[in-house]
């Protein structure tokens, strides 16, 4: 049994950072052509260094071209899917036909996006003999569904196993645009799913809703049932997440990664699930359910109390990077919104930078300090390169 891809979701070359030592693949948008078009730092002009980076690092490089399309994003379409084939992109992720018509035109590989509803085995025929060479089903099928498309079909398949959840139908949604003017079908989701909704009649009365949040979905979560998913003859396990920070994406790839490579040598344990699970909810969660994949989701599937992430670990910025000497490797920190002290943990993050150091020496004035205080320009070892303006942070639990 071959092993599942795993795939992870990048914004910007941080992102990539971030995950390059555990996934197989990363997915990202260029451009508003994408069903994350606020998550996109990744220019048109920079497609062919961020691919030409993820070959480098052995990781395939797949672009999302999967919002709606109208007459005046044709020619948008046209200049970006050229720009990715001279980037020598491995596969562009579509479901407009008239994307697909110009990807199987410039002879690019291209897989069905989730955004195309694909639910039974029929339609999945059909984009195969359109050329398709992977389809990713809708996130509201069952798990005995996704083997029973398997089984009748010789296509790779593709599914999400962690990230958000979309109230709508695989994020087939018009609220957001009613209400705000702001489109989920053209990348740009205000979610009004997770406010507060109050209720009330005609004469002004509102009924109570106690605080609680009806339409807010909970994030999936499988990592528990790596072993089904892999027996099932999936070929490639995704996690949703572009408009996340590089911890999440950081944590959530290594998890999977480990977790598929227990099941192959063996290891995958219960007692390691649990490890996995506490790591997964230290970032970025809304809390977890297991989606659509045993039947639905039901009210355990809805986030009731709380709106936004609930993870307990807290990113905290400390301050930003003002100089690195990469001679002696030193980064040199102004110290703006807290103090540190040596054995913190610090995160240095920015648009290209993602690692975390431990404070083991450190400098004020050119004197060995144990803390610095707020206002004060520190600097410290690091064993990676850091930019001028990258943010620093502390993560507390």
């Amino acid at each position: 049994m071959k092993k599942p891809e795993i795939m992870s979701p990048i914004r910007n070359f941080a992102g990539l950072e971030a995950c390059r030592k555990f996934t197989d693949a990363v997915y990202f948008g260029a451009s508003d052509l994408s069903m994350r078009a606020r998550a996109n730092d990744i220019k048109l002009s920079e497609i062919k260094k961020i691919v030409s980076r993820c070959h480098k690092y052995r990781i395939k490089a797949y672009l999302t071209v999967n919002c709606a399309i109208y007459n005046s994003d044709i020619k948008k379409a046209e200049k970006l899917i050229k720009k990715a084939k001279e980037a020598k992109i491995d596969a562009i992720i579509v479901w407009d036909n008239a994307v697909i018509e110009i990807v199987k035109r410039e002879k690019i590989k291209f897989f069905i996006s989730t955004q195309a509803n694909i639910s039974n085995s029929h339609s999945v025929k059909f984009y195969k003999r359109l050329g398709a060479k992977r389809i990713v089903l809708a996130r509201e099928m069952t798990l005995k569904e996704i083997k029973e498309i398997k089984k009748r079909t010789n296509i790779e398949i593709e599914v999400f196993v962690h990230g958000a959840m979309c109230f709508a139908v695989s994020g087939r949604c018009i609220l957001s645009s009613y209400l705000f003017g702001k489109s989920a079908n053209c990348g740009s989701c205000s979610q009004p799913c997770r406010k507060e909704w109050i209720l009330s009649d005609e004469e002004g009365n509102k009924i109570s809703n106690e605080g609680k949040y009806f339409m807010n979905s909970k994030d999936l979560c499988m990592i528990s049932h790596i072993p089904k998913l892999i027996k099932a003859g999936i070929n490639s396990f995704k996690i949703e997440g572009r408009k996340r920070d590089p911890k999440y994406i950081e944590v959530a790839s290594r998890c999977y990664r480990e977790a598929v490579d227990s099941y192959f040598d063996g290891t995958f344990t219960k007692e390691k699930v649990i490890t996995w699970e506490k790591d997964l909810a230290l970032v970025y969660n809304r809390g977890f359910s297991t989606g659509f994949y045993f039947g639905d989701r039901g009210k355990e599937g809805i986030s009731y109390d709380k709106c936004d992430n609930i993870s307990k670990s807290k990113k905290i910025q400390i301050g930003v990077v003002v100089k690195y000497y990469p001679k002696i490797k030193v980064v040199s920190l102004k110290l703006l919104h807290n103090k540190i002290k040596l054995k913190d943990k610090l995160l240095i993050e920015g648009k290209s930078t993602f690692f975390e150091e431990v404070v083991s020496s450190m400098q004020v004035d050119n004197k060995d300090v144990v803390r610095a205080k707020k206002g004060e320009e520190a600097s410290i070892k690091t064993k990676n390169r850091a930019r001028k303006g990258d943010n620093v942070y502390i993560i507390k639990n």
